[in-house]
């Protein structure tokens, strides 16, 4: 098959200015214990050619190769990640004078945007020679992680906080991997399975923690960008943050295209949490460098649950970059929207997809939106699965 014509060239660390050979394996920083990111040698790339060039390629998300970092296609594990719609919802009830659309990524693969980042990690840890993968999660990582370790042939683990749906923990199993369950949270999750992981000879595939499930999640900006540039760009991207990543990954991207010449402004991008657990927006509030934990950390939406988030500093630099904010929002708007979603406009969305949904009317509130702006808002899993009836219900006892 040949190669990819990636132009990745090294990896960095933006805390310690560190370098490392991106032909090596990685996970953080070896000077200082921070998230390593890939750096391209973008001044290669013919930008105009690039672009037309796309006409012709697949529409999955390896159709942006020189920006991904996997160099030989025999090592790619694809399911036809990428290419996710945006769907237009014109004007809402919530949020008079805003143009809103949405873009879905709950019809990938595994039912999430979690494919985005673990098919392109995925990928790199085989052609590095990763024989075998773990992951804690809320749940979407691990089923995302689980399906492509089985489509590349490597082994996986996925350890899963016992409050995780049934049915994720079902589905990681159903994919061969190995599911252990730890009591707490996402971070109680990730503790325990470095504990249990460590000298086993495997690879960490937790969010910000390896290089290259954000290159995945930058396909998220660059399809934007390609899909609505520039007759229906957003001004303003709202997102659902737990770990993080996606918002770094969407400012990594438009920082590249900007490098390239492709485009001269970023969206505004707002992080959207739930009021029982908001590190990242009370850190951006609060103006402080990073996050610290959130106490008692509690939400209907799990992939939210994420009470510190790794590198959480990149998580507000990539906020901070192009002047956007955070925002909470409670569990009982997360249902509603959940509902309006769904029953208005004919769309599935996880609690967490539902999220910026639930967000646009403080966000408007609080002057942070105008009137006459586009806005994109972000749903980033299926619905199947969740219940608003059954959510309600929870919410009441």
């Amino acid at each position: 098959m040949g190669e990819t014509g990636s132009l990745l060239a090294k990896l960095e660390c933006r805390a310690c200015c560190s370098q490392v050979e991106s032909s090596h394996l990685a996970g953080t920083c070896p000077t200082c214990g921070q998230a390593l990111f890939a750096t391209y040698a973008l001044d290669r790339l013919d930008a105009a050619r690039w672009r037309n060039a796309l006409t012709g390629r697949t529409t999955t998300l390896w159709r942006y190769r020189e920006f991904l970092p996997v160099r030989e296609s025999e090592s790619i594990a694809t399911l036809g990640e990428g290419g996710s719609p945006i769907l237009a919802l014109g004007t809402i009830p919530e949020a008079p004078g805003i143009e809103v659309d949405l873009k879905d990524d709950g019809g990938l693969p595994t039912g999430s945007f979690k494919a985005r980042g673990m098919a392109v990690a995925v990928s790199r840890a085989k052609e590095l020679g990763v024989k075998t993968l773990f992951v804690p999660s809320a749940g979407n990582a691990g089923v995302a992680l689980s399906a492509y370790a089985a489509r590349a042939g490597l082994r996986a683990r996925v350890y899963l906080p016992q409050q995780t749906p049934v049915s994720m923990r079902a589905a990681c199993a159903s994919y061969g991997a190995e599911v252990v369950e730890v009591p707490g949270t996402i971070r109680e999750a990730g503790e325990s399975a470095r504990r249990a992981e460590n000298g086993r000879g495997s690879f960490d595939m937790s969010t910000l923690r390896e290089p290259y499930r954000v290159e995945g999640k930058k396909t998220m900006g660059l399809e934007i960008f390609e899909q609505s540039f520039p007759d229906r760009f957003p001004d303003a991207i709202v997102y659902p943050t737990g770990g993080g990543t996606g918002l770094v990954g969407m400012a990594k991207a438009f920082a590249e295209l900007r490098t390239v010449g492709l485009m001269d402004r970023a969206p505004r991008l707002y992080a959207v949490q739930p009021e029982g657990c908001a590190p990242v927006v009370r850190a951006l509030a609060e103006d402080a460098p990073k996050v610290t934990p959130w106490p008692n950390p509690h939400t209907v939406a799990p992939g939210l649950l994420v009470p510190a988030p790794f590198a959480s500093e990149r998580v507000l630099e990539a906020v901070r970059s192009t002047r956007g904010g955070g925002v909470r929002v409670t569990d009982a708007e997360i249902v509603s929207a959940m509902r309006a979603l769904a029953r208005r406009h004919g769309i599935s969305a996880s609690p967490e997809g539902a999220a910026p949904y639930a967000a646009l009317p403080r966000l408007l509130r609080d002057g942070a939106l105008h009137a006459g702006e586009r806005v994109l808002l972000y749903n980033t899993g299926t619905g199947l699965g969740f219940s608003a009836e059954d959510l309600t219900r929870q919410l009441e006892t």
